[in-house]
């Protein structure tokens, strides 16, 4: 059965991975990425004061954004995650102590897998999507060959995603993209140039609507 929150995501089409610096950093960005068209966040554990910056996300958008949580390693960041308002709930890779905490949250999970074994596994779970990750390894190829003996599935690549060749991804069988650096560049975030991260926000959404049409 299809999750509830699956037709939000793949309208969005696009994931924006957040690796901020600080709280701060995280709300300019966020503001950037939805003046620039770009709805879905996934913020990551590898921010600091994670749960504290989605619950802070939440407060301010609202129903404006699609609120996830992201590089989950423990239980912990999935329950704290949860109680601060995130929907989705991403993890690198399959532990199953974690897709479990996640499922008993009731949002969806996007569990990393990249090999035939990972991903078989992922589908005998019922993971709602499979984070192809890492897809800078393989590409969109690599994404169309493990679609041939897993076609029903939901994927969505992360890594090695930008706007020249999002298209690529799409037509390879993705469902949407998650974006990170190529997105949220780590100097903009330095730099507090959020201008920067507005403008690749409306080249990966023009690229989008590009592939699209």
């Amino acid at each position: 059965m299809t999750h509830a929150l699956l037709p939000a995501i793949s309208e969005a089409g696009i994931i924006a991975t957040l690796r901020a610096p600080s709280a701060e950093a995280a709300y300019s960005s966020v503001d950037a990425l939805v003046k620039g068209g770009i709805t879905a966040i996934e913020v990551t554990y590898t921010t600091p004061g994670a749960g504290a910056v989605i619950a802070g996300l939440n407060e301010r958008f609202g129903d404006a954004i699609i609120l996830g949580a992201g590089t989950l390693t423990t239980v912990e960041q999935v329950e704290e995650s949860a109680a601060a308002g995130s929907v989705f709930f991403v993890s690198p890779g399959l532990d199953e102590e974690i897709f479990e905490a996640i499922v008993a949250t009731g949002g969806l999970s996007m569990i990393g897998g990249f090999t035939a074994t990972e991903v078989q596994k992922l589908a005998k779970l019922k993971a709602d999507v499979i984070k192809f990750f890492p897809g800078s390894l393989g590409g969109p190829a690599a994404l169309k060959a493990i679609r041939g003996p897993f076609p029903s599935l939901t994927y969505v690549p992360t890594g090695g995603v930008n706007a020249t060749n999002l298209g690529d991804w799409l037509a390879a069988g993705a469902t949407a993209v998650g974006a990170g650096s190529d997105l949220i560049p780590a100097s903009a975030l330095a730099y507090g140039d959020f201008a920067k991260i507005e403008a690749l926000a409306r080249s990966f959404v023009d690229a989008l609507a590009a592939a699209r049409s």
